[in-house]
């Protein structure tokens, strides 16, 4: 059995079918991914039909645009029962109505709406693909009922598998804001480096786009590989900015084979 992982898909699903030809991927085969399967690509929508309908040597883990996903979701579901409008569960229009609503409500009660479907997602699969709340309501389900983390060995090492950054203990992250091990999972980026880790094991996450220069992992869109001598750590960003592909030449999906550490990328 060979362990797969990819991270950040961003709704690039073509890519994401590719990858997965293209390591062979097989039901005697595991498949770690590591967030973000919404946002910025262009099909979200198939990215989370495939989610719902995956196998069960498939693993799924909660990314940060997912968990703004599922929180914009509870927004609408929350003022249509504030305000008792009982909107359609089945009705493409009724959950288009509700999606305006809300964005009118939050104008006009002077709320900061800035982080309210922020890309634009959830317009998109309204309008364009006419989905209802009842298909909205079942993706954020889904994205709730994700873990934020996923841990296993490889010959013999712990590795740790999650969407920003893995820390052991909360005491360890607080001098850089972090209130909580969850937030670093999803949030951390350089700190993921710094201040976390898996003593004598691995971590093997996304979420900090490697084509960046001054971030940390910069790797001009490859894979970026850090070793902690002290903690004897083994750090691997593999977000290689699939979704900017298009406006930036080092963009790619990327996917790690955890047995022998071999990089795939489309």
């Amino acid at each position: 059995m060979n362990t797969y992982v990819i991270s950040d898909i961003h709704g690039c699903y073509e890519e994401f079918m590719t990858m997965l030809d293209k390591v062979g991927f097989s039901k005697t085969d595991r498949l770690i991914l590591a967030g973000d399967y919404v946002d910025r690509g262009k099909d979200s929508f198939r990215m989370l039909r495939w989610l719902e309908q995956r196998h069960e040597n498939v693993y799924a883990l909660l990314g940060n645009h997912d968990e703004g996903f599922a929180r914009s979701v509870g927004l609408m579901e929350g003022l249509d029962r504030k305000l008792g409008l009982q909107s359609g569960l089945d009705s493409p229009k009724e959950a288009l109505a509700l999606y305006e609503s809300l964005r009118y409500y939050m104008k006009k009660r002077g709320l900061p709406g800035g982080y309210f479907d922020l890309y634009g997602t959830i317009h998109i699969l309204l309008e364009r693909k006419g989905a209802t709340l009842r298909d909205l309501y079942r993706w954020m389900d889904l994205f709730r009922d994700m873990p934020l983390c996923y841990e296993l060995k490889v010959k013999e090492r712990p590795c740790v598998v999650v969407h920003g950054g893995y820390a052991e203990r909360v005491e360890d992250i607080l001098e850089a804001g972090y209130s909580s091990l969850e937030e670093f999972y999803l949030e951390a980026r350089e700190e993921a480096y710094l201040l976390g880790g898996k003593p004598h094991g691995m971590v093997v996450a996304g979420h900090t786009p490697t084509f960046l220069p001054g971030e940390f992992p910069f790797n001009e869109g490859r894979v970026f590989r850090y070793y902690d001598k002290e903690k004897d750590c083994v750090f691997y960003d593999i977000d290689c900015g699939c979704a900017y592909r298009r406006k930036d030449p080092w963009g790619r999906l990327a996917c790690i084979r955890l047995e022998d550490e071999r990089i795939f990328y489309v």
